[in-house]
């Protein structure tokens, strides 16, 4: 465990071999972890990358009275599993709910989803553009705040505070335009 710590004081420190040495002693542990809560290989191998930048950029917030360096590193990578796996039940709702089928399609049933989609259009005119196109990254194509962040080059905790303030915004519009109509 010593030896552990004075790794991540090198990393800390910004020495890039002591994060390959971190690396090497322990993403067997990690990626077994994210194996068995992701349960997709390739999300895991993501997720651990994921995982050793952050504890590349994060290094000096460790603190070795609170656990081991492996303790840390297997919350964060709990917490970035954690994240992804809401991302994919986030995805799949939007997915059933774009794709699930009308009722029937009459006249008045297209008219109603027209014009939702006006409003919806309209209300994300209201966003500043950056929370506009997280938001439209994120229901449109697909993307997790991970990637955002890694696509905008942003920190993950902006990207988070970004979109949800951006769908506060939207549902405050929409609330409001349907209480006019």
């Amino acid at each position: 465990m010593h030896g552990d710590v004075s790794l991540l004081d090198r990393v800390a420190g910004g020495d890039q071999c002591a994060i390959g040495e971190l690396y090497d002693l322990h993403s067997g542990l990690l990626f077994g972890l994210l194996v068995r809560i992701l349960n997709d290989r390739g999300e895991a191998e993501e997720v651990l990358l994921e995982v050793f930048v952050q504890a590349w950029t994060r290094a000096q917030t460790y603190d070795p009275a609170v656990g081991s360096p492996a303790g840390w590193l297997c919350g964060i990578a709990r917490n970035r599993a954690i994240d992804r796996l809401r991302a994919r039940a986030r995805i799949s709702r939007t997915l059933d709910q774009v794709t699930a089928p009308l009722p029937s399609e009459t006249r008045e049933t297209v008219a109603f989803v027209s014009e939702r989609q006006r409003d919806v259009h309209r209300a994300l005119d209201t966003l500043p553009v950056e929370q506009r196109a997280l938001i439209e990254h994120a229901y449109f194509r697909g993307s997790t705040q991970s990637e955002m962040a890694t696509h905008f080059d942003l920190p993950l905790d902006t990207v988070k505070t970004r979109v949800r303030a951006g769908l506060q915004t939207l549902r405050r519009v929409l609330d409001r335009t349907a209480v006019e109509q």
